[in-house]
């Protein structure tokens, strides 16, 4: 069910009636997971035409994210997801990796933006082009838009996975902290996608945090 006040063309349109055209929103997906990828999404929206219902992912369900998927990938002007994988996060970090994949966002969607409005607080895009929009998923329709596509993207790579290793539940977590992941992870260790990096490799018997500068050993993708 959709839920919240739809966001608003509001910031695009001023940027559009200052002559800046080209209008990306961007928003990330899969930074608080412990497994899987790490996703920016990025959009730029048409001027006459809108397609209704679009919220911030996090307050549509997912059916409604997959059925919003389609509309919204024939509505936009230009779209892209860029990704950078468990191991890229594990050998760069999180800050570095959050560049990467806005670049890859950026690169893939085939237009050079005029202005960039990003989800948050941190401008981790830079370029001097960039507008940070705190709680922009909600507010603005390019980054909602974004975060749709972003979600959706990332959330089918991950039940792609998931069949390789059943008991950690993927396809329903998404690489997310669950019970059922939490256990999965006691019991077998980490899989080839999870971040080796991060604290809860920690708690896991026989099994150490990688630390930047060691071998990669595992990839997504």
């Amino acid at each position: 069910m959709t839920r919240g006040a739809a966001p608003t063309l509001a910031l695009e349109r001023a940027l559009w009636s200052s002559g800046r055209h080209l209008v990306v929103g961007m928003d990330e997906v899969g930074r608080g997971a412990w497994a899987g990828p790490l996703s920016v999404g990025a959009v730029v929206l048409p001027t006459d035409r809108r397609v209704r219902g679009i919220r911030d992912s996090k307050l549509l369900d997912e059916a409604r994210r997959e059925q919003l998927y389609g509309r919204i990938v024939r509505w936009c002007v230009a779209w892209s997801v860029g990704h950078v994988t468990n191991s890229e996060c594990d050998e760069w970090g999180m800050a570095e990796a959050l560049r990467v994949a806005a670049r890859r966002a950026i690169a893939g969607l085939g237009v050079e933006p005029d202005r960039i409005l990003l989800d948050g607080s941190v401008d981790f895009v830079g370029g001097g082009r960039t507008t940070t929009v705190v709680k922009g998923d909600m507010t603005c329709l390019s980054i909602a838009t974004a975060s749709v596509l972003a979600k959706v993207t990332r959330d089918r790579m991950m039940r792609a996975v998931a069949a390789s290793c059943p008991d950690f539940a993927f396809e329903s977590n998404k690489g997310y902290p669950s019970p059922v992941h939490r256990e999965a992870l006691r019991r077998l260790g980490p899989t080839p996608w999870h971040r080796r990096s991060w604290s809860f490799m920690d708690d896991l018997p026989g099994h150490t945090r990688y630390r930047p500068g060691e071998p990669t050993l595992f990839d997504v993708g």
